[in-house]
C-alpha cells in the first residue's frame, strides 16, 4: 500500500497549499468516509473541468489544480489522490476508455480514482465534475461514476496505478492551451 500513500511529481502532496487544504477538509470529520467525502466534493465542485469551462492554464500537478482552480479529469484525479494520502487514505489513478464523441471513433482515456475503503477493498470516485447527465457521487458500497462504458470499443481499464500513466502526462505536458488538449487527448491500444 505504500505506493498509494506517498507523494510524487503529480500527486504533490507536501506542496503546501496542498497539505493545508488537505488538513482543513478533514477537520472535525467524525469518520475516515466523511474525510474521503469532502475531498471528493471539493475537487468535484470545486474545481472547475478544464474543457467544460473553457479554462487554461492546462494543468497536471496537484498543486497547479488547487493554485488555479482547474484541470482536466486526469488532473483532478491528481490532486483527489493528494488530498487522500495527505489525510493517510490509500488513493490510485483510474482510467477509463470512452468514445470523444459518445458514438464510436476517436477513443481517448478519462481519469478517476481508487480509493481503499474498510471493509470495502478499491472502490472507484470520479470527480471530473458533474454538469447535466453527469451526476458523479461517492455513495459507497456503489459507485456513481461519471460515465458508464458500452463495450466493447469503451472499456473500465482494471488496473489501479499509483502514478499517472506516461500518455496522460504527455498530453497535459505538450499542450499549453485547454483545446489543443482537447483536440489531443490521450488513447489507449486495447489488447484483444
Amino acid at each position: 500500500m505504500e505506493q498509494f500513500l506517498s507523494p510524487s511529481e503529480f500527486i504533490d502532496f507536501e506542496h503546501p497549499a496542498v497539505a493545508a487544504k488537505a488538513c482543513e477538509l478533514a477537520k472535525g470529520a467524525g469518520s475516515e468516509n466523511e474525510v474521503i467525502k469532502r475531498c471528493f466534493e471539493f475537487v468535484r465542485n470545486e474545481m472547475k473541468h478544464s474543457a467544460d469551462f473553457k479554462l487554461n492554464p492546462v494543468t497536471s500537478k496537484a498543486s497547479d489544480v488547487l493554485i488555479h482552480g482547474t484541470g482536466y479529469c486526469y488532473a483532478k484525479s491528481h490532486l483527489l489522490a493528494a488530498l487522500l494520502r495527505c489525510n493517510s487514505i490509500a488513493a490510485g489513478l483510474c482510467y477509463q476508455r470512452l468514445s470523444v464523441g459518445d458514438s464510436g471513433p476517436p477513443y481517448c482515456l478519462h481519469g478517476l480514482n481508487a480509493v481503499f475503503l474498510r471493509g470495502v477493498g478499491w472502490f472507484r470516485i470520479d470527480a471530473r465534475g458533474n454538469k447535466p447527465g453527469i451526476n458523479a457521487q461517492f455513495c459507497p458500497p456503489v459507485e456513481a461514476l461519471a460515465f458508464s462504458v458500452r463495450p466493447p470499443e469503451e472499456r473500465d481499464l482494471p488496473e489501479i496505478w499509483s502514478e499517472p500513466l506516461p500518455s496522460v502526462i504527455l498530453a497535459l505536458r505538450s499542450y499549453k492551451t485547454y483545446d489543443a488538449v482537447l483536440r489531443n487527448l490521450p488513447d489507449i491500444e486495447l489488447l484483444p
